[in-house]
């Protein structure tokens, strides 16, 4: 069975009040159609992060449009996409209320957060209601980079350089700063899936632990418990469309092939049979091929 991890479907709405999405990313009918072709069995639909809060009134009526919206679409294929519900940041009430109502009501499966908003991570106390109740209840959260305002966009804006190195680097500061925080040893059974292979955080692993190990000598930084890496093993990562080794080789190295899950990023890429078959040629076995093309998965949604 293969499952995308990573895909994404915006209603009306959310498409006319946001400056970047064009109408194709609301095309469902042409999502079931690559699916078909490319013998994608189901998909989850996560929020890509968008600006459209600025003209709606905030992220309570962006939460309200996109979780229903959505969940008409799992109403009208509840064997095709799974859903990961928007919260209303910034209300940890509102945050819960909404949380309960797309899970119980509304048939989510999975929560969708991004890597930060307006320059707040997932580290801060307000998240900490929801990751208990995510947990308690086995709901993974799906993490997208935040595209509005991510990390050294203060400095550099450029067409260019903010998705390509500015998206990745707000993922990369989250995962650290929830490792800081303790957020990973102290909920371990929290799934965390963050996009795009988790940033560049697979590529740190070793300089976590060196580092980390020469400022504690010096009492430097506070004690975690235990290495960096024994708690970013915790989190999962998708593959977000890549089709070169580097980031699979990376991830596999320091998460090994169960928190690796396979996603393409559609409809922002195009190409998945050729994101699909990145993973067909691994060096690795077949079982851990089928397990990051959907087996993962199957097994946090179940």
């Amino acid at each position: 069975m293969i499952i995308d991890a990573h895909s994404h479907w915006l209603p009306e709405e959310i498409i006319a009040n946001a400056h970047f999405f064009s109408k194709s990313w609301g095309d469902i009918e042409a999502q079931i159609k690559i699916m078909d072709e490319t013998g994608i069995d189901k998909a989850v639909l996560s929020y890509p992060t968008s600006d459209a809060h600025l003209k709606l009134g905030g992220f309570g009526e962006v939460a309200r449009i996109y979780n229903d919206n959505v969940a008409e679409i799992i109403r009208r294929y509840p064997d095709k996409f799974i859903g990961a519900a928007v919260l209303p940041e910034g209300n940890f009430q509102e945050m819960l209320d909404e949380l309960r109502r797309a899970t119980q009501d509304l048939g989510f499966k999975a929560i969708s957060l991004a890597s930060s908003y307006n320059g707040v991570y997932l580290d801060d106390k307000r998240f900490l209601p929801v990751y208990k109740i995510a947990q308690q209840n086995k709901i993974p959260i799906f993490v997208h980079s935040q595209i509005i305002n991510p990390i050294g966009f203060e400095r550099v804006r450029d067409p260019l350089l903010t998705p390509v190195v500015e998206y990745i680097f707000d993922t990369t500061i989250c995962i650290g700063k929830l490792l800081m925080a303790d957020i990973l040893r102290d909920y371990p059974n929290l799934k965390f899936i963050f996009a795009y292979f988790g940033g560049v955080i697979t590529h740190l692993g070793h300089r976590f632990d060196v580092t980390y190990q020469m400022l504690r000598g010096i009492n430097f930084v506070k004690d975690l418990k235990g290495k960096p890496t024994d708690y970013l093993k915790n989190i999962y990562v998708d593959t977000s469309g890549d089709i070169k080794k580097t980031n699979f080789l990376s991830a596999l190295e320091l998460l090994e092939s169960k928190h690796i899950l396979w996603g393409s990023d559609w409809p922002a890429k195009r190409d998945i049979q050729s994101s699909i078959q990145a993973v067909y040629n691994l060096d690795i076995t077949q079982e851990d091929k089928g397990n990051i093309l959907g087996g993962n998965l199957e097994k946090i949604l179940t």
